[in-house]
């Protein structure tokens, strides 16, 4: 095969990392998303919304593009958005003010987006200067609970009752007496920020460390110790960010006064405050009065669920949330007027949210929506950011509950904060948010749609994620990919958020540095970038897979493009197969009306209809292929694609019912011929299957399917037998078989896997010794294969997960065939462990020599079929995807783009899956027999098809011009959504096929043969010529042709000798 030119093509790093030919967003919201990069102007009121589309110049399909030379790629530069158009929005657009109740535009906003392109990962990075840390409190990392000096908090004493409040969730009689020990081992938790490389680690202050019970007398250790903990981040040069108040509050204060549901409270820790602005303020830069005080309120004196346990109602909650907001402006108002001058810090509240999506897009489900924000976030960050008093949602609904703010209050409160601390994750979201307080509606983790939310309702306020992350099982230990692909996500929705919608975000925290105690979830979760062992003594810090990826992140700050994510430019070689595939196709063999031998009368008068005469018949004349209007119809339609192959699989159970010869469909099998005949008379190649399996039978006759199906070592001849009649029948118009299509492993025994493949192997032979020569066509199987990445990439031990899984998936049908002639190394030593260690006993058959001989090299090409990639790892996780036999727990990649079905969009799995087959079974030519996704059925546009589509062959293009894998076709699955209802790329409506837009984008990609671009030499492919199906007439009449001939010869020679002699009689006269 010839080589071709590729270019990789750049595109704007603030837009989509979507292929150059991908339909584009509109105008105005392409530069919604490139123009807020770098002007931050946002709408909250803006919705951009529809697609274009764009032309690209091609050839038809008698003139395709062909291969030229290969070289080595190189960049072409991404065009930029016109001035006018910037101009035009800069004028219309107004800079992002927020007021109370405007963030519900949000769900319209985020609903109207482009799909698929908003949902795609950005490769971006993050602004200069962009804050990365790590996070921790104090109660959940020091333990030393009674060591010099430390007073008791409600939180040792909740965690020491006997009995703990039902519901409440917690577990264990220790709690954090001890848990990471980090009181102990400051230089261990230091060494751990050194290796993340960090720019700010946030933590908080035990209260009751420094004031054992609230207030004087000062505990010397206390700050001695917090004071070492300064001392080494500002050796390393890591910016501390404190908490004044992590929920551990002393104690004596909860004895004496009733805690937050005392006005003393307020007073008590702005000394609080004011002691540790004196002795650390000098050293902070930023400062945290307290975190998430709806769980202090709410479950602390309203639900009893959390300490210190009061079960006071939503009145005492109301009560102390009115207290908590009290007290952290006297905090602010403390620094702002007697610190800050000097220190120059900054001063916020730590404000914890879920995230609410309403069950349907009405005002009502909206207005709900909003509802549930204010009683949560609202409830804290309306007073502080907007006018010092409760959302006027709550003031309406909870007025004989919720407290009042006298007018000096409320201007007190008012901007008590100097950025917006935001605390997003698994501590509240399905956790610790009452089920009442949604509303009705549907709980979600989008924080990009939260940070939009908070910038239109808190004017725009600059944003520090202060806390945010998911959690794994207490039972993971070092290979966390569940926690890394959360981390993924949010980390890559607040880059959206910043880029695409001009969030003011300046600044992210992981929680935490370090495995703790999880509140009240005690230590069954974990959340430590760092694995901590708590029964061990020395706790060691032991990085996990996450720190490798929080670590690259950093470095990188953020996810810059890389040269295999973007789409390249180029074509396909001369002689590409590109097909379509049809699993059945239609059969209708219901006789023409050109057939019926009846004469029928029109009966005008009365019942309008046609009557049949008895009695009289005409003439009957032949069948012909073109009475089938079936075939017309299908053949027509793959016309209009410009394939030049087209896939299909035979009914064995319809061709031979009974498995055998004595009984032959022959109108099924005559219209299969006419079908491959009219597919050749307009130049399309037919693909065809001999055996698919379908959930019915595995589609095998039924005595064959009745007495064991592939079980039966008798059903490898009747599949012999049946290849042979098929050969023979269908030969003379298929050049290209299948032997099975697709086989699931799945569902699969060893002991039918071991038929099947002698089975194909024989058919093979067959074809191979009696077939052809004169038929000269080519044979292999085709195989389900897609892709499995380990979920850890840093992790040996998911590597060998991901290998293992790739031999039981594909190698086990392919080692024999395209490998050796026997089973992989892998499965063999696989299953001997498994058999040996446990109960199983699966007994994988071997091959004597000349079955070996017999199966090895039985192919012409590698065919297989991929859909998607999956990815795996070896810690268990979630029993309900984790694989006992094969020891696998598969994981989902959240960040990816997934189908209606659950079907991940990953691209760039094919590539690798190409690249896989030829480093293992070496240079051979490789089809792609199916490639597809399904879509919803509604969408008019199909665009995530015409995403797939797009990107999956792009990726293919890769493989053949970067990686040289000898691909020599590829098809999409499927033909019709008739046949495989939303997988098609015409549409069935009403007895009707309709072409969606992927069909068409399809076509235009085979055009073009690819996607060549400037720099693509032009290279016109001959013309391929149509096989003359009407030539069979006469091969098959060969007799007919000679007698023709005899008489035609005979006519000319007496033509001949009677113009002779005739002239010689007229010369004889002269």
């Amino acid at each position: 095969m010839e080589r071709v030119l590729v270019t990789l093509r750049c595109q704007p790093m603030g837009y989509w990392a979507v292929s150059v030919y991908e339909v584009l967003a509109h105008q105005v919201s392409n530069y919604y998303y490139t123009s807020n990069r770098s002007s931050g102007i946002s709408r909250c009121d803006t919705v951009p919304t529809g697609t274009g589309g764009g032309k690209g110049r091609g050839e038809d399909k008698r003139g395709r593009r062909g291969a030229g030379r290969r070289e080595p790629p190189s960049r072409s530069p991404a065009g930029s958005m016109a001035p006018l158009l910037l101009l035009l929005l800069l004028l219309l657009g107004q800079p992002l003010l927020g007021a109370p109740g405007q963030g519900s535009g949000t769900w319209a906003r985020f609903a109207r987006l482009p799909y698929p392109q908003d949902q795609l990962f950005l490769h971006d990075t993050f602004p200069d200067g962009f804050l990365w840390g790590v996070g921790s409190a104090a109660y959940q990392t020091e333990g030393g609970w009674r060591q010099e000096g430390k007073g008791a908090s409600v939180w040792d004493t909740f965690a020491h009752r006997p009995t703990t409040p039902p519901g409440s969730g917690f577990t264990g009689p220790t709690g954090g007496d001890v848990a990471s020990d980090s009181y102990n081992n400051l230089f261990r938790d230091a060494e751990g920020l050194q290796r993340l490389g960090v720019s700010h680690y946030r933590f908080s202050l035990a209260w009751a460390r420094l004031l054992p019970n609230g207030t004087a007398p000062l505990n010397p250790a206390g700050l001695a110790h917090y004071d070492r903990l300064l001392g080494r981040l500002r050796a390393l040069g890591v910016e501390p960010v404190v908490t004044l108040y992590h929920w551990d509050l002393p104690q004596h204060l909860q004895d004496t006064f009733g805690g937050w549901a005392s006005p003393v409270l307020p007073e008590l820790f702005r000394d609080y405050a004011e002691l540790c602005f004196r002795h650390f303020g000098g050293q902070v830069r930023y400062w945290l009065t307290m975190d998430n005080p709806y769980v202090v309120a709410w479950h602390g004196y309203g639900t009893g669920r959390l300490p210190p346990g009061v079960r006071g109602g939503p009145r005492l909650g109301y009560r102390a949330a009115h207290h908590l907001l009290q007290a952290h402006a006297k905090v602010w108002h403390l620094y702002n007027d007697h610190f800050r001058p000097t220190q120059r810090g900054k001063v916020s509240i730590a404000l914890s949210s879920h995230w609410i999506k309403p069950q349907s897009m009405t005002d009502k489900n909206i207005k709900e929506c909003q509802k549930s924000l204010d009683f949560v976030l609202g409830w804290f960050a309306k007073p502080v950011f907007i006018d010092g008093d409760y959302p006027e949602s709550m003031r309406s609904n909870l007025s004989s509950l919720l407290p009042e703010f006298s007018e000096d209050e409320k201007k007190y409160i008012k901007g008590t904060a100097d950025f917006f601390a935001l605390s997003f994750g698994a501590t509240l979201s399905f956790q610790l948010l009452d089920s009442h307080m949604k509303f009705q509606q549907l709980e979600s983790i989008s924080l990009r749609q939260l940070l939009y939310w908070i910038s239109c309702e808190y004017n725009n306020p600059p944003v520090f994620i202060v806390e945010n992350s998911w959690f794994v099982s207490g039972s993971t230990k070092r290979d966390d990919a569940k926690y890394i692909y959360y981390l993924k996500k949010f980390i890559m929705e607040t880059l959206k958020a910043i880029r695409y919608d001009g969030v003011n975000v300046f600044g992210y925290t992981v929680w935490s540095l370090l495995d703790g105690f999880e509140w009240h979830r005690g230590y069954s979760i974990r959340r430590g970038l760092f694995y901590v062992d708590f029964q061990s003594h020395d706790k060691k810090l032991m990085p996990k897979s996450s720190v490798l990826f929080y670590q690259k992140l950093i470095e990188k700050n953020g996810f810059p493009p890389l040269p295999e994510n973007l789409p390249i430019e180029g074509v396909f070689p001369c002689g590409f197969a590109w097909g379509v595939v049809d699993n059945y196709i239609q059969v209708d063999t219901t006789p023409a009306q050109f057939l019926d031998p009846n004469v029928y009368v029109w009966d005008v008068h009365q019942t309008k209809k046609l009557i049949k005469v008895d009695g009289v018949f005409t003439s009957k004349r032949k069948r012909h292929c073109v009475d089938f209007a079936a075939i017309r119809l299908q053949v027509s339609l793959l016309q209009e694609m410009h394939v030049t192959h087209f896939h299909f699989s035979l009914k064995w159970s319809l061709i031979l019912p009974l498995g055998n010869l004595s009984l032959i469909n022959h109108t099924l099998v005559h219209y299969y011929r006419c079908f491959a005949s009219e597919l050749l008379r307009v130049n399309i190649t037919p693909v065809v299957a001999l055996w698919q399996p379908m959930a019915e039978n595995q589609e095998l006759p039924v005595s064959l399917a009745k007495y064991g199906a592939w079980e039966n070592p008798e059903t490898i001849q009747a599949f012999v037998e049946y290849a042979k009649f098929c050969f023979t029948s269908l030969g003379d118009y298929v050049k290209f078989w299948i032997t099975m299509n697709e086989p699931s492993v799945k569902n699969l025994t060893y002991t039918a896997g071991h038929n099947l493949l002698k089975a194909h192997a024989k058919a093979w032979h067959l074809y191979d010794k009696e077939f052809r020569r004169s038929q000269k066509g080519k044979i292999s199987i085709a195989l389900q294969a897609d892709w499995v990445e380990p979920a850890c990439p840093f992790s040996r031990n998911d590597q060998e997960v991901a290998d293992r899984i790739l031999e039981f998936d594909i190698g086990w049908l392919a080692e024999p065939i395209f490998g050796d002639g026997d089973y992989p190394h892998v499965m063999r030593a696989w299953l001997h462990r498994r058999n040996s260690v446990d109960l199983y006993n699966f007994h994988l058959p071997s091959f004597s020599e000349d079955e070996k001989k017999l199966i090895q090299g039985s192919f012409d090409f590698f065919a297989l079929s991929h859909y998607t990639t999956t990815l795996v790892g070896w810690e268990k996780e979630d029993a309900l995807k984790y694989d006992h036999y094969l020891e696998v727990q598969m994981i989902n990649d959240i960040t990816w783009l997934y189908s209606p079905n659950r079907a991940a969009v990953v691209p760039w799995g094919l590539r690798k899956l190409l690249k896989w087959v030829k480093s293992k079974y070496g240079d051979i030519p490789i089809y792609v027999m199916a490639n597809g996704i399904d879509d919803d059925q509604n969408m008019v546009h199909d665009k995530l098809r015409v995403y797939y589509i797009q990107n999956y062959i792009n990726e293919a293009l890769k493989a053949y011009a970067l990686d040289n894998v000898n691909l020599q076709g590829y098809f999409v699955y499927s033909f019709n959504d008739r046949t495989a209802p939303k997988y098609g790329l015409y549409g069935y409506v009403a007895n009707q096929y309709q072409p969606k837009p992927s069909m068409e984008h399809y076509r235009e990609i085979i055009d073009k043969n690819g996607f060549p671009g400037p720099d693509t030499p032009e290279v016109l492919c001959p013309e391929e010529i149509a096989l003359c199906t009407e030539c069979h007439f006469f091969r098959t009449r060969k007799s007919l042709l000679a007698f023709i001939s005899f008489i035609f010869v005979a006519f000319i020679v007496t033509i001949f000798f009677i113009t002779y002699y005739s002239k010689r009689v007229e010369r004889r006269y002269k």
